[in-house]
């Protein structure tokens, strides 16, 4: 499809000339849909011939297209606190996963609640849940935010643990929608479906069945178009500030990288961007000028008539004009704005060099221990570096790069990192998390990320193995990364959990011990390495391990029983009642924490305290054998011979289904 051509430039000019305040009574309604690891070149708005998003097509049409948008960051915490900030991560210091939002930083949501918009958040992944998840402090200024992920368990559902399909994260938001009443609102869609592993529901399963990726990008899609069809028969579209982004894109293999985090080429960082304004003004146009998703809070901001605070970095994109902007384009390519990125995670999580990047003119320029420079107006895939024959302009680009980090950077915000449990989630979602908070001169050292990228992505099937228990199949390709890499927290930690998951515990508390002793502060490591001592019957040394992880994620219910658990067997019982009562204070229904404990309080001949525990433990898991033989011998004690003869009969009936 045909666009118009604007310059960004101009409709900057342009919103400095005639924006104006917009009456509380007229300000839109404002809808952000994210759309996590989606590539732009598989929208059709951007030049796709597979007609994988007719529905976006459409929006597009009736929006403005911007073909040269960019990410800051390819990781989707910190990407969505980009997008939501209008901040560089050099600036918000959220550059990894489970660190919390500092409530110092502008931050769209509450900045609109605090304007009289009702607002509410959906979310699709247990990576974006402030409160169960790795994204603390995500739900300032949301009346609701529809997250409630867990761990996923042993052959649990994905789609009902750690993630949700497009689809019922779009009913859950259009139900939040149909009981509104009159006022504006703001309504934030993520959906996560693109990310891997790439899974799409039937038909598209079978209709991409060797494009498994584009079968996800299809498939949202058609999620989304019934969110925009629902608008559209309640009269609420066209009104609508509407904007939709990628948090980041996906490698697919390019460079090496299966999957992102990693690296900063186009394929991970850039990403499809388009804003249909209320009563779609502007409406088919696209903006070639390179824009930043740094730019979308405040470009929202400034269409709903409210002050862009003065901390946000980025810069409006559209103007509050009724008129149309210019179809002037700056074709010359030295005055194109300048577009960073960055990149922690290969130091946070692999101790190898963090990566920096600029794009400005026709170059990308890549800061690494083997620095790149390409010319993007004639190498678009980022495949011949010319930083070795072209040393002046890297030396250039290096220096610019250099200043503008030191003019967007601040350290107000205080700095924190991931605790066990959070850790714990991300592996769910075959991330490592990082273990520490490096200066940033330590993170450009280590080794290129380019010599190691096979390493990662090993290591990051490896955790998708473990994640799906096929142990069996992550502990050859462990074996392999560790052979290159023995000194890495992450792989150890990874072949410890997978020999324990195996009943290997003797086995998994050697490389356990050697994460531990890498990384001291990683509580999730001190949790596995006192789960595999405590399974080898080392209970005393595996209480120490169980108390690390205690103290550093107090609000682990899991951490809790198994300190009670092994305080137990040590004949610390007062000690383990503590850490029972403070596991079942955060999960009252936890399994194995009403069990031991009823089962504790029946073995000192009070059968009539532990009742309440045992029958918890019967309903929480009704097939268990152990659940109704403990609560058959509590009602046996108490003399309740017909309750205790039905519990045995369904202690035996367990048993037999167990078998």
């Amino acid at each position: 499809m045909r666009f118009p051509r604007v310059s960004f430039f101009v409709a900057i000019l342009l919103h400095t000339a005639v924006a104006a305040p917009i009456p509380k009574s007229q300000r839109p309604n404002i809808i952000l849909i994210t759309l996590d690891t989606t590539r732009a070149d598989r929208m059709g708005f951007l030049g796709c011939k597979e007609g994988l998003t007719p529905n976006l097509d459409v929006v597009a049409r009736q929006g403005i297209v911007f073909s040269r948008a960019f990410a800051h960051v390819p990781i989707t915490t910190a990407s969505h606190t980009t997008i939501l900030t209008g901040t560089y991560p050099q600036f918000n210091h959220v550059n990894d996963f489970g660190i919390p939002l500092n409530a110092n930083l502008p931050y769209l949501p509450d900045i609109l609640h605090k304007n009289g918009y009702k607002t509410g958040a959906f979310v699709s992944s247990i990576v974006l849940d402030p409160l169960d998840g790795t994204a603390p402090g995500f739900d300032r200024g949301f009346d609701v935010y529809d997250a409630g992920f867990h761990l996923r368990h042993h052959g649990a559902d994905r789609y009902k643990s750690i993630e949700r399909r497009a689809a019922d994260v779009i009913d859950h938001a259009l139900g939040w929608l149909s009981h509104l009443e009159n006022g504006p609102f703001f309504l934030w869609v993520h959906l996560y479906d693109a990310h891997d592993p790439y899974d799409p529901p039937e038909p598209y399963k079978d209709r991409y069945k060797s494009r498994p990726y584009d079968g996800e990008i299809a498939y949202t899609d058609a999620a989304v178009g019934k969110l925009f069809a629902e608008l559209r028969k309640h009269g609420l579209y066209d009104e609508t500030l509407i904007a939709v982004m990628a948090d980041h894109g996906e490698s697919l293999g390019a460079h090496g990288e299966n999957t992102h985090g990693i690296f900063l080429y186009d394929d991970t960082l850039h990403v499809p961007l388009l804003i249909k304004l209320p009563m779609n003004r502007n409406s088919g146009s696209q903006v070639e000028d390179r824009v930043g998703l740094v730019d979308v809070a405040p470009s929202i901001l400034t269409v709903s008539g409210i002050p862009v605070p003065k901390e946000m970095q980025g810069q409006p994109l559209v103007s509050t004009s009724n008129s149309r902007v210019s179809t002037r384009k700056i074709d010359d390519a030295a005055n194109q704005r300048a577009v960073y990125a960055e990149t922690d995670y290969p130091h946070r999580a692999f101790g190898w060099s963090s990566l920096r990047a600029i794009r400005t003119g026709k170059y990308l320029y890549i800061q690494a221990p083997e620095r790149e420079l390409y010319n993007e107006s004639t190498d678009t895939g980022s495949a011949h570096n010319l930083a070795s024959t072209a040393r002046a302009v890297a030396d250039t680009l290096a220096e610019q790069l250099k200043q503008f980090r030191a003019k967007t950077t601040q350290t107000l915000v205080e700095l924190a990192k991931p605790d066990p449990e959070q850790a714990q989630k991300l592996q769910a979602l075959g991330y490592v998390a990082g273990s520490e908070t490096a200066q940033d001169e330590t993170k450009l050292t280590g080794a290129d990320p380019k010599a190691k990228i096979q390493i990662a992505n090993m290591l990051h099937d490896a955790m998708f193995n473990v994640e799906d228990a096929r142990y069996d199949e992550a502990v050859p390709l462990l074996e392999r990364v560790l052979a290159s890499e023995p000194e890495m927290p992450a792989a150890n930690m990874q072949y410890g959990i997978a020999q324990a998951r195996l009943r290997h515990f003797r086995q998994a508390v050697g490389p356990l011990q050697k994460a531990v002793k890498l990384q001291p502060d990683n509580g999730l490591g001190r949790y596995e390495l006192g789960l595999a001592l405590f399974e080898t019957g080392d209970w005393k040394g595996a209480a120490p391990q169980f108390e690390a992880a205690v103290e550093r994620a107090p609000r682990w219910a899991d951490a809790h029983f198994s300190l009670g658990a092994v305080y137990a067997r040590i004949d610390r019982v007062p000690d383990a009642m503590n850490e029972l009562d403070l596991a079942l204070s955060l999960n009252p229904d936890h399994y194995r924490a009403n069990l031991l404990r009823g089962r504790i309080l029946s073995l000192q001949h009070r059968p009539e305290d532990a009742l309440a525990n045992l029958q918890k433990a019967a309903v929480v898991q009704p097939d268990s054998f152990e659940a109704h033989k403990f609560l058959a011998e509590a009602y046996a004690q108490l003399g309740r011979e017909e309750d205790a003869r039905n519990e045995q009969l369904r202690a035996e009936q367990a048993n037999n289904e167990q078998r």
